[in-house]
């Protein structure tokens, strides 16, 4: 039988206790409705996974006794960094989700000319603490044992600065494809935009920051079927598909 997994932001250690907090205790009560005595596997993102009991599940408290480590890894030998432009809803939830299933290790939203959400500075965080729930709700899914950065809200014009190693950017007017580059040291950046594509000058602007335009085939994508081929055609080409 499966055995639930959770992500948990605490220390772990094989014959410690952890009491679940109050969203974590309700998932496992009213969700999984798990049973004291039941198995439950915990991680916290820094590599590997810890087999656990419950010691107590109430309606006031839900505790687990952590028995065993397990040093296992599912991670991708390429390092993957993803910057995607900012979609509407449901569209960018899936593109976060499915990033992080298909082993993505850093990402970062970004403000881009067309996007068109607009956040306030209210808004910005809120948003950011939904798809950082989408992340790690991936990883505890997915069976990661590392959960990947979600970085700060970006502009892109400031974000494509910052990258190094391998850049490139899902361009459709493109000529070159991801079989004609080569990562530096398994790493690589990629750089996808939203709903409208990236204006002319996002394209200088990126290609002036050393980013390579690339095409996924001979079609046009939408934002989030972009990601996820792009990251499957990565992992294909230099990562743990091959």
């Amino acid at each position: 039988m499966r055995v639930s997994r959770l992500y948990v932001n605490a220390p772990l250690n094989v014959g410690g206790r952890i009491e679940l907090d109050e969203e974590a205790a309700h998932y496992v009560r009213s969700v999984l409705r798990l049973k004291q005595g039941e198995a439950m596997v915990l991680f916290n993102g820094q590599g590997g996974e810890y087999l656990s009991c419950f010691s107590e599940v109430s309606r006031k408290t839900v505790r687990l006794e952590i028995e065993q480590f397990s040093d296992r890894d599912v991670e991708s030998p390429l390092a993957v960094t993803l910057g995607v432009g900012i979609s509407r809803g449901d569209r960018m939830d899936w593109a976060v989700q499915k990033a992080v299933e298909l082993g993505v290790t850093q990402l970062t939203p970004l403000f881009t000319e067309r996007c068109v959400t607009k956040l306030n500075d209210d808004k910005k965080q809120q948003r950011l603490r939904h798809w950082q729930h989408i992340v790690q709700h991936a990883a505890e899914q997915s069976g990661r044992t590392r959960v990947p950065a979600m970085d700060e809200i970006a502009e892109l014009s400031e974000w494509v600065c910052r990258q190094q190693g391998l850049r490139v950017f899902l361009d459709p007017y493109a000529t070159r494809s991801l079989a004609d580059c080569q990562p530096e040291n398994n790493q690589i950046t990629l750089l996808s935009g939203p709903e409208g594509g990236f204006s002319e000058r996002e394209r200088q602007i990126a290609k002036a920051a050393g980013f390579v335009p690339v095409r996924m085939g001979a079609r046009i994508l939408r934002t989030e079927t972009a990601v996820l081929s792009a990251l499957s055609a990565v992992q294909t080409l230099w990562g743990d598909f091959r």
